[in-house]
C-alpha cells in the first residue's frame, strides 16, 4: 500500500512539475512583441522590424557576405595580431639583452595578466556603454604609447607597472571583437572567421612575423640602443597606426556600419535573424548577470578556457628559452621557432573550416564546436610526452619536432571563443560569459608564467608534464561540454513541440514567432527559439 502511495505521489510530482515548466516557459514567450520597445531589445530595431518585412536572394546574400568578409575579418586579424606581437615582446626581448632575469623575469610576465584580470570586468561595462569600435581603437592607441615607453627603463617595478598597464588596454579586445563577430555572421560563418583573426596571434602568424623582425634585429650591434628596445619601439609604433585604422574603418554593428547602404544593413540584420543571437543593447541587465553565473556551461567553459591556456601562459613567453636550451644558438631558435607557428596557423584554420562545415550540413544540434578542440589537443599531448620521454636521448631534432606539435593546442581557444560567439544570447550575459571566460583565461597565464621554474631549467621536465596533464583534461571537459549542450537541445525541442500543441501553431506560426523573438534581447536560456551548437 505504501508503494502504491509512493508511486501515486512520484507521478503527481512529475505532473505538477511538467505543469510547471510549461507554465514558465509560457510566461517566457507569451508577451506580445508590441509590448517591446527599443529601450529593451536590440539596437536592430532601430532599423528592422520585429518581424520579418524584407527578403533578399541568395545571390544579395552571398554578395553582402563577400562585402563583410573584405571588411570586418581582415581588420579584426591586424588587431589581434597587434595584440599578441605586442603581448608576446617579452618573449622577444628575453634573449635580446633584456635586463631582468630569473624569477623576476617571471613576475613582468605575469604582471601582464595581472593587468588584465583587473580590468575585464570594468572594461566589458565600458564597451557596452560605448560605441565598440571606437572604444577599441582609443586602447590600442594607448597600449601602442605604453609599449614604447618599455624601450625607456632598465628596472624591474617600472617594466612591472607599464606590463600591467598593458594587460589592462588589451583586456578588451577579444570580448569586441567577438561581439562583433556575432553580430555580423551566421552561427554556420562564425568558427571560420574566428579562425582567420586567432590565426594571426598565439604563435600563428604572429610568430612567424615577431621571429623574423627580431632575426633582423639581432644583426644590430647594439652600440646605439639595446636591440630588446628597438623591438619596443617598432612594434609600440605599429600599435599606434592600427589603432587609427581600427576608428576610422572597423564598424561597431550592422546598425552603424557606415561602409554598407541602408539596404545592406537591414539585410545584415536580417542574415543572422533566424540565429537568434541578437546584436547590441547599451542597457545593463540584472538578470542577464544572473542567468551567466547559474549557467552551468558558463563554468565548463571557464574550466576548458583554465586548463588550455595555463600551456598558454607557459609557452607563450618561454618556447623560445626551451628550443635554445636543446642546444641552439639564439639566432637559429629565432629561426627554428616560426614553424610552429605555421603549424598552428594550419591547425586554426582547418579547425574553424571544420567546424562551420559540420554546422552547414549537419542537423543544427549537430553542429560542432567541441570535436575540433580535441582534434588539435591530441598532437599536443603526443607532443609533450615526446619532451618528457626523449629529454634524455640528445637528439635535438626530435625535441624540437615535439615542440611544433605541442603548439597545436592553441587553435583550441579559437573554437572556445567560437562556441561563447554561437552558444549565448542576451547581449549583458555574452558580455558577462566573455567576461568571466577571460578572467579564467587571465588567471590561468599568471599560473602558466610560473610552471615554468628557474629550478627545472633547462629541461623543464616538471613543466612539459603539467602540459601533458592538462591537455588530457581539457579532452575530457569538451567532451562534457558536447554532451551538456545536446542535452539542452533536446530539452528545447520537447518544449517547443508543446508549445506548438497547446497554442495550435503550424510551422509557419512558428517560424513566424522565430522571427519575432530574434531582436528582442533575450537570452538563450528565455528564448525557446534558440539551438545550441556543441
Amino acid at each position: 500500500m505504501t508503494s502504491v502511495l509512493t508511486r501515486v505521489a512520484r507521478k503527481a510530482a512529475e505532473e505538477e512539475l511538467r505543469s510547471r515548466e510549461d507554465k514558465v516557459y509560457a510566461y517566457e514567450i507569451e508577451p506580445s512583441v508590441s509590448d517591446v520597445n527599443s529601450s529593451t531589445g536590440d539596437e536592430a530595431l532601430k532599423l528592422v522590424g520585429r518581424e520579418r518585412t524584407m527578403k533578399f536572394s541568395y545571390e544579395y546574400n552571398m554578395k553582402l557576405r563577400r562585402k563583410l568578409d573584405f571588411i570586418i575579418p581582415p581588420i579584426c586579424a591586424v588587431v589581434y595580431f597587434t595584440q599578441f606581437l605586442d603581448k608576446t615582446s617579452l618573449n622577444y626581448a628575453s634573449i635580446m639583452g633584456f635586463p631582468i632575469t630569473g624569477q623576476r623575469y617571471n613576475l613582468v610576465s605575469m604582471a601582464f595578466y595581472l593587468g588584465y584580470f583587473a580590468w575585464i570586468f570594468p572594461t566589458v561595462y565600458i564597451s557596452q556603454k560605448l560605441r565598440l569600435a571606437k572604444y577599441l581603437g582609443a586602447n590600442i592607441i594607448i597600449w601602442g604609447i605604453v609599449l614604447m615607453a618599455h624601450a625607456a627603463t632598465t628596472s624591474f617595478g617600472t617594466f612591472f607597472a607599464l606590463r600591467f598597464l598593458l594587460g589592462m588596454c588589451e583586456s578588451c579586445v577579444t570580448p569586441i571583437l567577438i561581439l562583433i563577430i556575432s553580430m555580423f555572421y551566421k552561427k554556420d560563418e562564425q568558427g571560420t572567421r574566428i579562425s582567420w583573426f586567432y590565426v594571426m596571434p598565439s604563435a600563428g602568424l604572429t610568430q612567424i612575423f615577431g621571429g623574423f623582425i627580431a632575426y633582423g634585429i639581432s644583426f644590430y650591434d647594439g652600440h646605439i640602443i639595446a636591440n630588446y628596445k628597438i623591438v619596443y619601439l617598432l612594434f609600440g609604433a605599429l600599435a599606434l597606426v592600427v589603432g587609427l585604422g581600427v576608428i576610422a574603418w572597423l564598424p561597431d554593428s550592422p546598425v552603424h556600419a557606415h561602409f554598407l547602404t541602408r539596404e545592406e544593413r537591414i539585410a545584415a540584420l536580417e542574415r543572422v535573424r533566424d540565429d537568434q543571437g541578437g546584436t547590441e543593447n547599451k542597457h545593463w541587465k540584472k538578470d542577464q548577470i544572473v542567468e551567466a553565473f547559474c549557467d552551468v556551461r558558463t563554468w565548463l567553459i571557464a574550466l576548458t578556457t583554465m586548463v588550455s591556456c595555463i600551456p598558454n601562459g607557459a609557452l607563450s613567453n618561454f618556447s623560445n628559452i626551451v628550443i635554445r636550451n636543446f642546444g641552439y644558438t639564439t639566432r637559429e631558435t629565432l629561426i627554428l621557432s616560426t614553424p610552429g607557428g605555421a603549424v598552428l596557423s594550419v591547425t586554426t584554420l582547418l579547425c574553424g573550416w571544420y567546424s562551420d562545415k559540420k554546422a552547414s550540413t549537419a542537423p543544427s544540434d549537430n553542429n560542432e564546436r567541441m570535436i575540433p578542440i580535441i582534434m588539435c589537443l591530441i598532437p599536443t599531448i603526443i607532443g609533450s610526452a615526446m619532451l618528457i620521454g626523449l629529454n634524455d636521448y640528445g637528439n635535438k631534432g626530435v625535441l624540437l619536432f615535439a615542440t611544433y606539435l605541442i603548439s597545436t593546442f592553441s587553435a583550441s581557444l579559437s573554437c572556445i571563443y567560437a562556441y561563447n560567439a554561437s552558444n549565448t544570447s542576451g547581449h549583458t550575459k555574452k558580455n558577462t560569459v566573455n567576461a568571466i571566460t577571460l578572467v579564467t583565461f587571465s588567471v590561468a597565464n599568471i599560473v602558466g608564467a610560473e610552471i615554468f621554474q628557474p629550478k627545472d631549467a633547462p629541461a623543464y621536465i616538471p613543466a612539459k608534464t603539467a602540459i601533458m596533464v592538462l591537455t588530457t583534461a581539457q579532452l575530457f571537459i569538451s567532451l562534457l561540454i558536447r554532451w551538456v549542450s545536446l542535452r539542452l537541445n533536446v530539452q528545447k525541442r520537447v518544449r517547443l513541440e508543446a508549445e506548438k500543441a497547446r497554442r495550435g501553431w503550424t510551422e509557419e506560426d512558428v517560424q513566424r514567432e522565430r522571427e519575432r523573438h530574434a531582436f528582442l534581447d533575450l537570452t538563450d536560456k528565455q528564448n525557446l527559439f534558440f539551438v545550441y551548437t556543441a
